[in-house]
């Protein structure tokens, strides 16, 4: 096991106690929230500059292509993150195996619009394929959409598959009539810009293959955005 002696958060890890979980929409069975989720080796936290070592890209890479990170990339990107103070990367550790098993990033916006509010994106949610049934993509995804309405989002958007969409509306996401499309410039695959296009529209690809991205919104606070 790999010895931090000294450890960085990316943020106030006390922001977390301040999630009132019976305020979300989300059904856990049994309850479980950040301070109490379940097991008493699973914790709910911050990325810390040290979780290059418990397997954080890794568990990224179940997610989406990761690329040869070395640590001082990490740990320069990290600190970039913790500078800009918009990055909310927060993650579930099994204290047991000092491993990275679950992660979800909320990244802010700050807008003129809304009387120069913030508005938050859910990012980068992925849950380590062995701990699935344990209730840990409800956890990580609730806990980062509080924190979202803790730090004064005026809302909570992401960019979902559609076979998706069922999971995110039980815990408080919306598909907005009229704008449920989510449009993509790719400038990692070659010299020639990618432009994906998809539509919620009947008939459309989500109809033959069920797996074209729709954009989800939560308005927040919760408490005006239950779904019944």
């Amino acid at each position: 096991m790999v010895q931090h002696p000294q450890e960085t958060y990316l943020y106030d890890p006390s922001l977390l106690l301040k999630l009132d979980f019976h305020r979300t929409p989300a059904t856990f069975k049994p309850f479980i929230s950040a301070t109490n989720p379940g097991e008493p080796w699973m914790k709910v936290r911050p990325l810390k500059d040290t979780d290059y070592d418990r397997g954080f890209l890794q568990l990224l890479s179940q997610l989406t292509h990761v690329g040869n990170v070395n640590r001082t990339q990490f740990l320069t990107r990290f600190s970039q993150m913790k500078a800009s103070g918009d990055y909310f990367v927060t993650v579930i550790e099994d204290t047991r195996k000092n491993e990275i098993i679950g992660a979800a990033s909320l990244v802010i916006e700050r807008k003129f619009i809304h009387n120069c509010s913030v508005r938050g994106r859910l990012e980068d949610v992925v849950v380590n394929d062995t701990y699935r049934g344990k209730q840990l993509g409800k956890l990580i995804v609730v806990t980062v959409s509080l924190l979202a309405e803790e730090l004064g989002c005026y809302k909570m958007s992401l960019d979902c598959k559609d076979k998706l969409i069922k999971f995110y509306e039980s815990l408080g996401y919306v598909l907005l009539p009229g704008n449920s499309n989510s449009m993509t410039i790719r400038y990692d695959e070659g010299t020639t810009l990618k432009r994906n296009t998809t539509s919620a529209m009947a008939g459309s690809s989500s109809a033959a293959g069920g797996d074209s991205c729709q954009t989800v919104v939560v308005i927040l606070p919760f408490k005006s955005t239950f779904i019944k």
